[in-house]
């Protein structure tokens, strides 16, 4: 009987045992269910709560977001950049005909422009608009098959760089059609008709471009356009467009034969039928064309460069006038913002560069020519601190100027990098003139032909300002952009929030996806921070002074540096997102980030500078020099930040932040200013002859030996000057007299000392106090009063 139930029992056994897996798996399956659930209903909260505090995109917005490229900038945001890629990606360099027109056009350009005259005369001689015509000036762009010279941007930038070095208004004239002129936007968008009919005219120097955007209530928000509105009309059978516009500040609209017209299209009617669009637009037009008012100049500061207004109203434009045809309308900021890169990143930074190299070799020079006390100045510590200081901003701002250079050539056009350099290497081209003024002193305020530094001084707060002010770019635009632009995960997440309610489940899964990814990407951020703030601390403890001296050590010391930094400013940039769409209203935090992007974007060009210049002979000291201030620079930008970090949530954030950048305190805050013992050394090379000077020399323009030139002249001296007082000094120590050969040098150098400190005076300043007979008021009030005195004169 037992036996016989034993299946019974074995069954039943069975049948329980299989509904308690059922009931296990079951009670699994519910588990995972309720933790799914539980999950998308965390990420719908999640998304629901990001959506609400992250404001609409306008259209213009997201335009701007898709257009150009990233590539460095997005290194750097990631927090792991690679001097190696910049190393083999790079090159910048001049083909032989183009070193050759640096060698001659642009020489005999500057040796037809005198920068006194053409500031008095607020404008250049026939002979020297015509020569820039003719030897293509306004079309180096412009590709050779019609007409231009299709040079590098790198050319352009170097041509502007020594144009800038002897007269800011001819470096801004030359600059505006090979950048911002509708010559570039024409080979890239123009219809063949239009290609065929104005580039040979841009290019054999016929027609001068000019670009009209700004308007009186669109300056920094160019794309604005308020007043500069046109509607699509039909007249007689052909489409076209009547425009009102109002524009200022546009460079060479006074002598602009064509202009390219930043205009805001609207088609009511419908008339385009959905080929084009609403929205900003480029129209084409000629000086002349009906309705069209070019001439009126503006005066910015003391400068001669051809600014003025351009103005219209109710003015016809037919549709072949729209620059790339009906098909381009409304896609006129693409066009524009893909080209403003070369406009912001390489020509502006190109006057800078042009500055910084006259002051070290012209200035340099002055330091040691000019003496008080019998002493030249260049021995004193002020001047030492502050031309030292020049060098090395001059070092960044040409080594940033060349690796922009490469990109642009590259084929790459970065926006955030571009805005980058146009506000870093202006605002420092602004403090090496201040500088170069306070070491030239009197010789640098009297105006006239052997004063090289005074138009440059009035000049660069016209390139701060123009093409989006400094302040705006600093604290607005490079993190507004470069965060949704440049970081890795963040664009994606963005439009998500963007998508419409019914795409709400897809939105929902790629926000979480990208959310996830910010997450990791700023915890990956916060262990690279914390061991690389460790290590670079005990790597700057126990370095020595001198360890610069050896290049392979500079470099791979300087680059650790510079990716402790680059993870400090990821984690930073990642801790933003806590503010949400508030973000953009907090601008002072914006702006301290932009100064620490700026240093570490410069910091690595100088490093990449370095790296292509290897063997010039002191280059290690002016590098090490310019390091140490961009890495004090990052970490001052940072500690701010994390100091003040806003919003609800800015205690947690700006106290995450100084763990992860600076986890010991102050002691994880190592970079300190350049030694006194360096910017002895540094001012040094600058202010005596030796190679460090050559290579900042060889990007100025030099007059013809024998011709009166103020700079040339104190650059060929120096050598003389130098070896006189070191003369001296032997006659002194080995109390003797001089031999005749050392009398001679010592005479020669004390004439040219002479004749080198002298400034200019005039009889007269005005046409008025040029006329015979003429009196100055303050005279005749004197005469006046003596005339009642019955005694005239003391003795």
């Amino acid at each position: 009987m037992l036996a016989a139930r034993r299946p019974s029992v074995a069954k039943a056994t069975s049948t329980l045992s299989g509904k308690v897996v059922g009931a296990t798996s079951n009670q699994h399956v519910e588990q995972r269910r309720t933790i799914l659930g539980l999950s998308k209903a965390l990420d719908k909260r999640l998304y629901r709560m990001a959506k609400g505090v992250m404001p609409a995109i306008s259209k213009t917005e997201q335009i701007a977001l898709g257009s150009g490229t990233i590539g460095f900038d997005r290194d750097i945001f990631g927090g792991n950049p690679s001097l190696k890629h910049l190393q083999d990606t790079y090159k910048p360099a001049l083909t032989a005909e183009e070193q050759s027109y640096l060698d001659n056009e642009v020489n005999t350009l500057c040796s037809l422009i005198n920068d006194h005259d053409v500031t008095m005369k607020k404008d250049f001689s026939k002979e020297a608009w015509d020569y820039m015509r003719n030897e293509g000036f306004f079309a180096l762009k412009i590709p050779k098959e019609w007409g231009g010279k299709g040079f590098s941007t790198h050319a352009v930038s170097q041509v502007l760089v020594k144009l800038g070095s002897h007269c800011m208004d001819a470096n801004a004239t030359v600059a505006v059609p090979n950048s911002l002129g509708p010559g570039e936007l024409l080979v890239r968008y123009g219809t063949d008709e239009q290609k065929s009919y104005f580039l040979p005219r841009l290019a054999d120097g016929t027609l001068i471009p000019c670009f009209g955007l700004t308007g009186p209530h669109s300056g920094s928000d160019a794309t604005s356009l308020i007043q500069s509105d046109c509607v699509v009309e039909e007249r007689n059978g052909e489409l076209g467009v009547v425009a009102s516009f109002k524009k200022r500040y546009i460079t060479l609209a006074p002598v602009a034969g064509v202009v390219g017209l930043g205009l805001n299209l609207s088609d009511p009617k419908g008339l385009l039928k959905g080929k084009g669009a609403d929205g900003f637009s480029v129209a084409l037009l000629e000086r002349g064309h009906d309705g069209l008012q070019m001439g009126p100049r503006h005066m910015p500061l003391n400068a001669a460069f051809m600014n003025g207004t351009v103005e219209g109203e109710n003015v016809w434009i037919p549709m072949s006038n729209i620059l790339g045809g009906q098909e381009y309308c409304g896609k006129g900021w693409n066009m524009f913002v893909e080209c403003l890169a070369e406009g912001r990143g390489v020509s502006l930074p190109a006057g800078s560069a042009g500055a910084g190299r006259t002051i070290v070799g012209a200035v340099g020079a002055y330091a040691r020519v000019r003496k008080q006390f019998r002493v030249p100045i260049a021995e004193f510590g002020g001047i030492q601190e502050a031309l030292s200081m020049a060098g090395s901003d001059a070092l960044i701002t040409v080594a940033g100027t060349d690796l922009m250079n490469a990109i642009v050539d590259n084929h790459e056009a970065p926006m955030v990098i571009s805005s980058v350099m146009k506000q870093n290497c202006t605002e420092r081209g602004r403090r090496m003139v201040e500088r170069g003024m306070d070491v030239a002193a009197g010789s640098a305020i009297c105006r006239g032909d052997m004063n090289y530094l005074g138009n440059g001084y009035m000049a660069l707060p016209i390139a701060i300002t123009v093409e989006g002010a400094n302040i705006m770019t600093r604290s607005f635009q490079i993190i507004g952009q470069g965060l949704t632009r440049c970081h890795p995960h963040m664009l994606e997440l963005i439009q998500s929030l963007q998508m419409p309610r019914e795409e709400e489940d897809k939105a929902i899964e790629t926000f979480t996806k990208q959310f996830y990814k910010v997450v990791n990407h700023g915890v990956t951020n916060l262990g690279r921070s914390l061991t690389r703030g460790v290590g670079a601390t005990v790597a700057t403890a126990t370095r020595s002074k001198n360890a610069y001296k050896n290049g392979d050590k500079l470099v791979d010391y300087h680059e650790k540096q510079m990716l402790r930094l680059s993870a400090n400013f990821a984690l930073t940039a990642d801790l933003c997102f806590s503010l949400g769409g508030r973000l953009k209203f907090e601008e002072l935090l914006m702006g301290r980030l932009s100064d620490a992007l700026g240093a570490i974007f410069l910091g690595y060009a100088t490093l990449h500078h370095y790296s292509r210049q290897k063997g010039v002979e002191g280059l290690e000291a002016i590098t090490e020099h310019a390091m140490l201030r961009l890495e004090k620079e990052a970490q001052d930008a940072l500690k701010e930040a994390s100091d003040n970090f806003p919003g609800p949530l800015g205690l947690v954030a700006g106290s995450v932040m100084k763990f992860g950048c600076f986890p010991l305190g102050s002691l994880t805050r190592p970079y300190k200013s350049p030694s006194d013992q360096l910017t002895k050394e540094v001012s040094r090379m600058i202010t005596t002859p030796s190679a460090v000077r050559d290579m900042f020399t060889s990007g100025v323009y030099m007059a013809p030996e024998g011709e009166a030139h103020q700079a040339s002249d104190l650059i060929r001296a120096l050598p003389l000057c130098v070896e006189a007082d070191k003369i001296a000094s032997t006659i002194r120590r080995e109390k003797r007299d001089p031999t005749p050969d050392e009398v001679d040098k010592i005479a020669k150098a004390e004439a040219l000392r002479d004749m080198l400190i002298q400034v200019d005076v005039f009889s007269h300043l005005t046409d008025a106090e040029g006329q015979k007979d003429y009196v100055r008021p303050a005279l005749q009030g004197t005469s006046e009063r003596l005339a009642s005195l019955e005694r005239k004169k003391f003795a």
